[in-house]
């Protein structure tokens, strides 16, 4: 999980990553604009980590407020009959 330490504050955002047809693609709800993507999932969680770091540096020196998160997420289970799949 990405975390960003200034300090003794520590912050964890939820991280979405999607498989696309030729790479992966992740994104930080709780920070609208910060996106990355990559050849291979740990390729695209290396450069989301560096995407939010450099998001949040952005931010302080810009001395907007870090966005405390929000954002959770879930598997929901949801049974299909045997004729949909």
């Amino acid at each position: 999980m990405p975390r960003y330490q200034e300090g003794n504050n520590v912050y964890h955002f939820l991280v979405i990553f999607e498989k696309c047809a030729e790479h992966y693609g992740a994104s930080a709800p709780d920070l609208p604009g910060c996106v990355a993507v990559g050849d291979t999932l740990e390729e695209v969680k290396q450069a989301m980590s560096e995407a939010i770091e450099m998001h949040i540096q952005g931010m302080i020196e810009d001395n907007e407020p870090i966005p405390s998160p929000q954002s959770t997420a879930c598997y929901i289970e949801i049974p299909v009959p045997n004729s949909a799949a």
